[in-house]
C-alpha cells in the first residue's frame, strides 16, 4: 500500500468502500504483524470519581484492576460479556486481568495525582484548536433514544441530538470551517446514518459517539 500524502485520494461520495481502495495485501501468517490486535485506549483524566461515575455508572462499564503507578493511577475498564462475569464481577477482574492482552475493547483512565486541584478543562478532548485530534470514542447502544434520555436525566451534557445531521454538527471544529476544510454538503447516505447517532460529553468534555446496534 502506497503512502503518498501529498496527494490523498478521491473517492466517490456517499458509498461504503469496502476494503477502501483494495490496494492492501492479504494478512497472511508469516506476516511481521501477524497476532496484533487494538487493545486499549488510554484517556488522560482529571478526577477519578466523576470519570468512574460516568463510565461505570451511567454507561455500564466494569473495572478490570486499578493500579497506584506512584505519580499516576490507572483505572482499566471494560464489559463483562458473559453471564457469568456479569454476575460474578471478581472472576470477571481475574480472567480478563490474566487475559488481558488478549482483550479487546478496553479502556485505560490515567489520573495523574495533583491534576484533580488544577482548572477544569485541563486536557485538550482533540476538538478544538490547536490541539486537533482525538475525535471521540463510539459505544454501541440496544436503545439510542432510551440512553439518550437516560444520561440527560443524569445530567450529561448532549452535544449532538437524534435526527440532526447538519453540517455544522458533525465533528469538524470552526477552526476547520473558518479556513475553507471540510466544506460541503453531508451527502444523504451518511446523512441517513448520523441521524440515528448522538455525541454526549464525558466529565473532561471527551467526546462520547452513541451508535445504535440496530442501524435503520
Amino acid at each position: 500500500m502506497s503512502a503518498d500524502s501529498s496527494s490523498p485520494p478521491t473517492h466517490p461520495v456517499g458509498e461504503y468502500l469496502i476494503n477502501g481502495d483494495k490496494t492492501e495485501s492479504p494478512l497472511l501468517p508469516n506476516n511481521p504483524t501477524s497476532g496484533f490486535k487494538m487493545n486499549h485506549m488510554m484517556m488522560r483524566i482529571q478526577d477519578p470519581a466523576r470519570s468512574l461515575h460516568f463510565y461505570v455508572d451511567l454507561l455500564g462499564m466494569r473495572t478490570v484492576f486499578t493500579m497506584n503507578a506512584g505519580p499516576f493511577t490507572i483505572y482499566y475498564l471494560g464489559y463483562p460479556q458473559t453471564p457469568e462475569h456479569q454476575q460474578d464481577l471478581t472472576k470477571f477482574g481475574e480472567d480478563t486481568l490474566a487475559n488481558l492482552v488478549h482483550t479487546l475493547g478496553l479502556l485505560e483512565l490515567y489520573h495523574i495525582h495533583g491534576t484533580e486541584n488544577e482548572p477544569a478543562g485541563l486536557y485538550s478532548t482533540g476538538n478544538q484548536p490547536p490541539n486537533l485530534g482525538l475525535g471521540h470514542l463510539g459505544f454501541t447502544v440496544p436503545d439510542v433514544p432510551k440512553t439518550l434520555e437516560y444520561l440527560r436525566s443524569n445530567g450529561v451534557e448532549i452535544e449532538k441530538d437524534l435526527g440532526v445531521a447538519t453540517r455544522e454538527s458533525i465533528p469538524l471544529s470552526r477552526w476547520e470551517a473558518q479556513r475553507g476544510i471540510g466544506l460541503g454538503a453531508v451527502h444523504p447516505a451518511y446523512k441517513k446514518i448520523f441521524e440515528q447517532i448522538a455525541f454526549v460529553k464525558d466529565p473532561d468534555g471527551y467526546t462520547i459517539e452513541l451508535v445504535p446496534q440496530n442501524m435503520k
